[in-house]
């Protein structure tokens, strides 16, 4: 990679934490700030970042502008928002579209509960990839080997009582997902929130995303909330039918494993 490029993208972070000044920069990035001051104002010529009166940076809109343009021109989130949406409006509850980038999981879109008490996930955040359910289904589509290999790769941190506690338990769980075709997470990233997914396919039997429903215990038991499965699986066929023009069958690979 080019060290400019690599530089320049190095700011963006930094930037993420909060406005920071021209010795900041150059301290994060170990550079002079000359060489700071070159890259910032590259960045600023773009829109990316900009300079506060105090003359400190931050991150410019044009750079919100840009990731929101990428997120809406994904077709997936464009074709599924409608049914999304007639979801939490059958149900009640907060909705996600989720796919998987770069070893992440990443929710694309969501719809808010109707119900007083709201969940914190973000369009855009990663997700809690060892427990959240459309992280399962994203992953239990890799190819066993890529499978394997990132469980080994991940990080297990015990959010709760009910969290994946290692690499051996997680493809067990993969594989449970990868056969029955549905995934949850009943309180396995936080404690009161309980959560069902269902894939959304490709034309050749692939996730494309994944999407599930969350409530938290107050409004409805993890027992009333798989009562939805039905529902939340018919509509993530729906998506998968409007987006490849057809019923998607799953690969007979898939299948067998």
């Amino acid at each position: 990679m080019s060290q400019t490029v690599d530089r320049a993208l190095s700011i963006l972070p930094l930037l993420a934490e909060g406005p920071a000044n021209l010795e900041q920069v150059a301290g994060r990035l170990g550079v002079h700030k000359s060489t700071a001051l070159r890259l910032l104002r590259t960045l600023h010529a773009h829109g990316i970042v900009y300079r506060q009166a105090d003359q400190r940076y931050r991150l410019g809109a044009r750079l919100f502008a840009l990731a929101q343009e990428a997120v809406e021109n994904l077709d997936v989130r464009e074709i599924a928002h409608p049914h999304l949406v007639e979801l939490n409006e059958q149900c009640g509850h907060t909705v996600h579209l989720a796919v998987y980038e770069e070893n992440e999981v990443l929710y694309i879109d969501k719809v808010e509960s109707r119900y007083p008490v709201r969940m914190y996930s973000r369009i855009g955040k990663p997700v809690a990839i060892t427990v959240a359910a459309v992280a399962k289904l994203l992953l239990a589509d890799l190819p066993e080997a890529e499978r394997r290999a990132l469980a080994e790769k991940l990080d297990y941190p015990a959010y709760t009582p009910r969290s994946t506690p290692n690499a051996a338990a997680f493809l067990t769980e993969l594989a449970k997902v990868r056969e029955q075709g549905w995934a949850t997470d009943l309180g396995g990233h936080e404690e009161s929130i309980n959560c069902v997914g269902a894939p959304v396919r490709g034309a050749d039997g692939r996730l494309v995303a994944a999407m599930s429903v969350s409530a938290p215990n107050v409004v409805v038991t993890a027992d009333e909330l798989l009562t939805l499965l039905p529902l939340v699986r018919r509509t993530a066929d729906a998506i998968s039918r409007e987006y490849c023009g057809h019923t998607p069958q799953r690969p007979q690979r898939d299948m067998r494993t």
